[in-house]
């Protein structure tokens, strides 16, 4: 087996996606603990405290104790590589989410014992659905009290359309949470003696006369009846529909006191796929080929402050990378020499000296790569599928500072690289106007403009309700277009043409105008 199989077969790349406060930061924690990337978790409660969720980095994060950026942590478990990447689950960033969903093999969703499937899961599980992701499910919380565990299923299959087969089974809840059943083991994990390493003390077979004891006769013939009956109303594990997104193996449990989390890394590491082959327009992309490929899905500027440095998110996609290498950027036909690219830990980096399809590398991005952006070993490929999503608000730049007018658009400019807003450029007046999916957004973006870059700027209204990206394959009709809708012409910090419509009727009227112009809602890099 050639070293490019053999290190392909250990990546498992992966998401976490959830509703915010499902868990999902401190379940990421647990599972760093587990690949001893980390000596001590940090709780998101704790948030005024010195120590914060590690995967929480910037400032904001910090003081609100949600996420609104991705992070990307590699650790190693059990001779894998694990490429973690959590996802805010904020819905006002949610484009970073869709976009990170590009670069991954798998998804692990994390549910709320007590509230269910809840709206923003809904959302990331349609993303997953177009690329038929496979998913696994962590039903969190445990140790608090909540719904049945069956109704939560039912729930998950009736409005996520997606089959569950539990893998393991809780005994008990909330102050009587005493520990999982797993189905496959035939094993009973109880909650006593080790339970900080994770594992808990583990009893073989349901039938085995030590439950008795433990648990008291009645308990424990409960829980036979209550599991021959979840047995008979469930799925069973099936790898294909799991592969084909079919079917989501289901685990209980709860991150904060770190219990059922270790079996179902376990099962992770086992049953999750390894890297897959990729599209591009011309043809799909192996991971076993020995030719680097990879592709930009975000760019994150002031990692590190003190530099103001912008960093790009490559997921290897094929082929390996080792320092010092050549690569060809596609979209500008420049070959680059990558002598200092970066592997992650939240914002902790290591420069990395090699990296295999399924890794994530860090490449120091000086204004020139975009997210969507391809490299390769010399063929011009460009992978398809990562999107920029038409804003739903849209705001007006307000400068404290007149002057300050070059940093403010050198700023938007930036962090509208990393996908964190939008940028607009009216054609007739000398306006920025910035659209966003939330307006969580406006606040990240004038705490970084004035954290980062050392610019007041207040945003205000503006009359605009959408915008679509305009494409005419007649020259000359495109430029008629430009001259008679220049009111409602912008550009974005790519020069590409937007219409930003006053309203949708607006939108609708030009439309049928000028049927020859297509209005995009989503501008695929």
């Amino acid at each position: 087996m050639s070293q490019q199989v053999s290190e392909v077969d250990r990546r498992r790349t992966f998401a976490i996606i959830s509703h915010p406060d499902a868990g999902k930061t401190t379940l990421t924690e647990q599972l760093l603990l587990f690949g001893g990337a980390i000596q001590m978790a940090g709780t998101v409660k704790g948030r005024k405290a010195a120590r914060h969720a590690t995967s929480d980095w910037m400032e904001l994060e910090k003081q609100r104790g949600i996420s609104v950026t991705s992070s990307v942590m590699q650790f190693n478990y059990r001779d894998h590589v694990v490429n973690l990447l959590d996802t805010p689950g904020h819905g006002d960033f949610s484009e970073d989410t869709y976009r990170t969903l590009t670069a991954v093999d798998s998804a692990l969703m994390v549910v709320d014992i007590a509230k269910g499937v809840e709206e923003r899961t809904i959302k990331l599980m349609d993303v997953c659905r177009l690329r038929d992701t496979p998913i696994f499910t962590f039903v969190n919380k445990l140790d608090r009290d909540g719904r049945e565990p069956i109704e939560v299923l039912d729930e998950i299959e009736d409005i996520l359309k997606i089959a569950c087969a539990p893998i393991t089974w809780p005994v008990g809840m909330g102050r009587g949470f005493k520990g999982v059943y797993h189905l496959i083991e035939d094993a009973v994990y109880l909650r006593e003696g080790q339970e900080r390493e994770g594992y808990g003390r583990r009893v073989e077979g349901l039938d085995n006369p030590e439950l008795d004891e433990i648990l008291g006769a009645n308990a424990a013939s409960d829980l036979r009846d209550e599991i021959e009956l979840v047995i008979g109303a469930s799925h069973e594990f099936d790898a294909e529909l799991y592969a084909a997104g079919q079917l989501t193996p289901v685990f209980f449990g709860s991150a904060l006191s770190n219990f059922g989390v270790a079996q179902m890394l376990d099962r992770f590491i086992d049953e999750a796929p390894k890297p897959q082959s990729r599209a591009t327009v011309s043809r799909d992309v192996e991971p076993t080929e020995e030719k680097l490929t990879g592709f930009v899905f975000k760019i994150q500027a002031n990692m590190d402050p003190a530099h103001h440095d912008r960093v790009a998110f490559m997921r290897l996609c094929s082929g390996a990378y080792r320092k010092g290498m050549r690569m060809k950027h596609v979209r500008t036909g420049k070959e680059v020499r990558v002598g200092d690219a970066l592997t992650f830990f939240a914002a902790e980096r290591e420069h990395a000296d090699e990296a295999f399809a399924g890794d994530i590398i860090g490449l120091h991005n000086h204004g020139t790569i975009s997210i969507g952006d391809t490299f390769t070993e010399g063929e011009a490929l460009e992978f398809t599928g990562i999107p920029n999503f038409a804003p739903e608000l849209f705001r007006r730049a307000r400068l404290a500072d007149p002057l300050k007018a070059k940093q403010l658009n050198k700023g938007l400019d930036q962090l509208c690289e990393e996908g964190a807003t939008q940028v607009f450029r009216p054609l007739l007046s000398n306006d920025v106007i910035l659209g966003a999916v939330g307006p969580l957004q406006f606040d990240v973006v004038a705490h970084r403009l004035k954290t980062e870059f050392r610019v007041e700027c207040k945003f205000e209204a503006v009359t605009v309700a959408t915008a679509r990206w305009v494409q005419c394959e007649d020259v000359k009709r495109l430029e008629e277009f430009r001259n008679k809708a220049a009111d409602n012409l912008a550009l974005d910090h790519k020069e590409g043409l937007v219409y930003v419509a006053p309203t949708r009727i607006n939108l609708q009227l030009t439309q049928e105008r000028w049927p020859e112009v297509v209005f995009h809602a989503t501008r695929e890099q």
